[in-house]
């Protein structure tokens, strides 16, 4: 395995991108079995926004096949946030992916839009495309440098984050509980970024640089892929005191299908996903709530041999030191393993109450808001 493969199963989006599905695609045309109808309609006309994933891609092999781009189409999502760069990738490594994945939307250009400004959201759903914003997990490619936050704006990286879970010269992250919040350099880097219009993920924050990011920065901010800590106490998962802080400051937060949504070793749930939905609508509001999977859109592959490779990928992760506690289980969550796991979670939430206005809010809506108010000067 290659640097850059190691790199993006180190960011947490997902070996389901390197694995291929086996049987867990659905069928050209069809929606997701068991569906209620007001869900497939509500699913049909919302603009469908996955705060943290990305589409099949193999190691930067191009043209894509047709059978990854049917399924792209099929899967019904309209806007992704995609994280690229690994938490490792240097300055250099990192704008040849850039690179490669703008020449994969000129490619298949009929299938991808990158999205720059707020009116490529609308455009993605008008057009039928998958619309693609570039983010960051890693400071990594900054080299200790605020100035390359503009270089990197300007190739179209629309969020960035300030550490990964270990400490960066900006900030510290969730495996350093200790490590202090935002550094002198990070007060810089929060500075340029509002400037800037570049918007600040604190998925991988501790709790200091969570708290201190939110009083330093003059726009909102947000957590792209998170879970509830009340409802499972893990480092990745947020407070009920950062999600109300989060939701005061404007941000939105989108809730993963990571294994830290329950207790090893459950592989979690629908059930167990909702929970952690629920919970951060009654605290944060429904205007405050999304989805981030951190998987990709191309399900995990539960065969034997994708197993295997999850097993070998996750014994180099956990080598590397920076993996997180529980993560002994696949990354996916049983129910939601499919391309079109946001029209379940959209049925969830109507079979549970809540309103039609409200679940497309949570499917996109709230995303697409936050994304407006940061980008717009």
């Amino acid at each position: 395995m290659n640097r850059r493969e190691f790199s993006f199963i180190m960011a947490g989006t997902a070996v389901s991108t390197l694995l291929r599905p086996s049987i867990l695609a659905q069928p050209s045309g069809s929606g997701t079995s068991g569906i209620s109808s007001s869900a497939a309609e509500l699913y049909r006309r919302a603009l469908v926004f996955d705060c943290n994933s990305s589409p099949p891609w193999q190691n930067g092999r191009l043209p894509l096949p047709q059978a990854d781009l049917d399924l792209v189409r099929e899967s019904g999502v309209c806007v992704i946030k995609w994280s690229i760069g690994g938490i490792n990738a240097d300055f250099e490594e990192t704008v040849h992916e850039i690179a490669e994945i703008q020449q994969m939307i000129e490619l298949h250009s009929s299938y991808f839009l990158q999205v720059r400004v707020p009116g490529d959201l609308e455009r993605a759903k008008r057009e039928g495309k998958l619309g693609i914003i570039f983010s960051f997990e890693s400071a990594d490619m900054f080299g200790g440098e605020v100035a390359r936050i503009a270089v990197f704006r300007n190739l179209g990286v629309r969020v960035m984050q300030l550490s990964y879970n270990r400490k960066s010269p900006f900030a510290a992250g969730v495996m350093e509980p200790d490590g202090g919040g935002l550094t002198p350099l990070g007060h810089q880097a929060v500075r340029e970024m509002n400037a800037l219009g570049v918007a600040i993920d604190l998925s991988h924050a501790n709790p200091q640089t969570t708290s201190d990011t939110i009083a330093a920065s003059a726009k909102p901010v947000i957590a792209t892929h998170a879970g509830c800590a009340s409802v499972h106490a893990h480092p990745r998962n947020k407070t009920d005191e950062q999600l109300r802080a989060l939701a005061a400051k404007g941000g939105v937060m989108g809730i993963y299908d990571l294994p830290y949504l329950t207790a090893s070793p459950k592989q979690p749930t629908v059930d167990d996903y909702m929970a952690h939905m629920e919970h951060a609508l009654k605290v944060m509001g429904e205007e405050h709530v999304g989805v981030g999977s951190d998987v990709g859109i191309d399900p995990f592959d539960t065969s034997p041999k994708g197993l295997a490779e999850f097993n070998k990928y996750e014994e180099q992760r956990q080598k590397s030191g920076l993996a997180a506690p529980e993560e002994d289980r696949p990354t996916y969550v049983v129910g939601l393993n499919l391309p079109r796991r946001i029209e379940v979670i959209a049925d969830q939430l109507l079979k549970r109450g809540y309103s039609a206005a409200a679940a497309e809010k949570v499917i996109g809506g709230n995303f697409a808001r936050v994304f407006r108010e940061i980008w717009t000067a």
